[in-house]
């Protein structure tokens, strides 16, 4: 249970009384992260799909699942996308970016990529709500999920922080490589079970899409310890906004 309050209490605002703060009750916590995005993606997508089938429109009910992720995070994940953007797009050694990231305000690389991404996963969820509440509402969990994923897989050994202080200092390099598999395959495996609800066509395209936005979420990761020296809570950020807009965007693509 350590773990699972541990999951809840970092990546979402839902009540989880964290009990202990250490490195194992990281790893726990983030093998579990999965768990509090599949809360996250059932409340987005049950709300979206409730507007949808009153009569709202594909397009707001886009915009509500889009927003829901963000109110229980509290923009968390949004504003380290926004930071992680001005660190990267700073073109400043990795100290002087870092310093940036960590000041309040947000610049002009922030802005822009925190306007494309979520124009990006609205657009995206309102083309697949026309095609039916069911499969937008479906996006929306996967999407969530599959981003709780990827920061299962940026916590993994080997992964180093680049501040020794921190949520990103907690977390990194405390997942082995055997334990992020096999929650990744049981992530895959709900994928394509989900999927297979609509379709045996759908249970593979979605299979695809979770693993585009792995795919899509390691490349930023590589690149933000490459520039950074390592991970921070901003890049935790940044990779699971990543992910979950890389997993609607892949959903878009050659639907039935």
């Amino acid at each position: 249970m350590d773990g699972i309050r541990f999951a809840f209490g970092t990546l979402t605002v839902l009540p989880a009384r964290v009990t202990r703060w250490d490195r194992d009750a990281a790893r726990s916590g983030m093998l579990w992260a999965p768990l509090p995005g599949l809360v996250v993606g059932l409340l987005a997508g049950a709300l979206g799909g409730a507007f949808l089938l009153v009569g709202a429109g594909p397009l707001l009910a886009a915009v509500v699942s889009a927003a829901v992720p963000a109110l229980l995070t509290r923009g968390l994940h949004l504003d380290g996308l926004a930071d992680t953007a001005d660190g990267l797009g700073s073109g400043k050694p990795a100290e002087d970016a870092l310093r940036i990231m960590k000041q309040s305000d947000i610049g002009p690389f922030g802005v822009i990529t925190l306007l494309f991404v979520l124009f990006a996963q609205v657009a995206a969820l309102a083309a697949l709500y026309a095609d039916g509440w069911a499969r937008g509402a479906l996006a929306a969990v996967l999407a969530a999920v599959v981003a709780r994923l990827a920061l299962t897989h940026a916590s993994r050994t080997g992964v180093p922080a680049a501040r020794p202080e921190g949520l990103g200092a907690m977390v990194a390099g405390t997942v082995p490589a055997g334990p992020a598999a096999a929650v990744t395959g049981a992530v895959l495996a709900g994928c394509a079970a989900a999927g297979a609800q609509l379709s045996p066509y759908d249970a593979l395209r979605h299979v695809l899409a979770a693993a585009a936005a792995l795919v899509a979420a390691a490349l930023l990761l590589r690149r933000c310890v490459a520039r950074f020296g390592g991970v921070t809570g901003d890049v935790f950020g940044a990779v699971e906004e990543t992910a979950a807009t890389a997993a609607l965007v892949a959903l878009t693509l050659a639907r039935p």
